[in-house]
C-alpha cells in the first residue's frame, strides 16, 4: 500500500457552505478535488470555477462514476475522503448503500478500504439560513427524511459528520 499523503475532497451539487469549503480546501496543497456533475454546475453558479482552476489543487470531473478515479482510494493514494458540502440526495444514497455516481462510489470504496470519511451535510437543522448564488440569504427548511438520513449517517462507523467549518478544521487537523 502506498503512503497516503493526499486528501480526496468530493463536492456535490450543494451551494450551502460551498464557498467556505472552497476557501478551506484551497489553503491546502495536498487536496485533490472531485466534482460531481451537479457540483460542476453549482461551482459555476457560485462563481468559484476560476478560483478552483487557478489554484494548485488537482480537479477531477465526473466523466465515469467508477473505476478510473475510485480505484485511488483502495490503492492507498488518499489518507481521508471529505465530502463537503453533501446534498440531501448524496446523504440519502450514502445511508442506503447506493453507489451510482462518482461521489457515492468514492464514499462506498473509502468505507470498504477503511479510509476515514468526513461528511458535511447540507441538512442539519429543521430551519437554516443559507447563502444563495447571488450572496443573498435564503431560509431553508430541510424535510424530516433529510434530517433522519443525516442522523443515520452520524452512526456510520468510520464516518465523521460535521456541521460547521470549525468542526471540519478540528476533524482534519491530524490529516493536514
Amino acid at each position: 500500500m502506498r503512503d497516503r499523503t493526499r486528501i480526496a475532497w468530493a463536492i456535490t451539487g450543494a451551494g450551502h457552505n460551498l464557498e467556505a469549503c472552497a476557501d478551506f480546501l484551497l489553503q491546502h496543497p495536498n487536496v485533490d478535488i472531485f466534482l460531481s456533475r451537479a457540483a460542476e454546475e453549482v461551482v459555476r453558479i457560485y462563481s468559484l470555477e476560476a478560483r478552483l482552476k487557478a489554484s494548485q489543487v488537482r480537479i477531477y470531473h465526473e466523466r465515469l462514476s467508477s473505476a478510473p478515479l475510485v480505484v485511488r482510494l483502495f490503492r492507498g493514494d488518499y489518507k481521508i475522503l471529505v465530502v463537503a458540502p453533501a446534498t440531501s440526495n448524496s446523504v440519502a444514497k450514502f445511508v442506503c448503500g447506493i453507489s451510482d455516481t462518482l461521489v457515492t462510489n468514492m464514499f462506498a470504496q473509502a468505507g470498504k478500504s477503511r479510509v476515514p470519511i468526513v461528511v458535511m451535510p447540507t441538512d442539519i437543522a429543521p430551519d437554516m439560513d443559507s447563502v444563495g448564488p447571488h450572496r443573498e440569504m435564503v431560509k431553508v427548511y430541510p424535510r424530516p427524511i433529510d434530517l433522519e438520513n443525516t442522523a443515520r449517517l452520524r452512526r456510520f462507523p468510520g464516518v465523521a459528520v460535521v456541521d460547521t467549518m470549525e468542526e471540519m478544521q478540528r476533524c482534519l487537523a491530524t490529516y493536514l
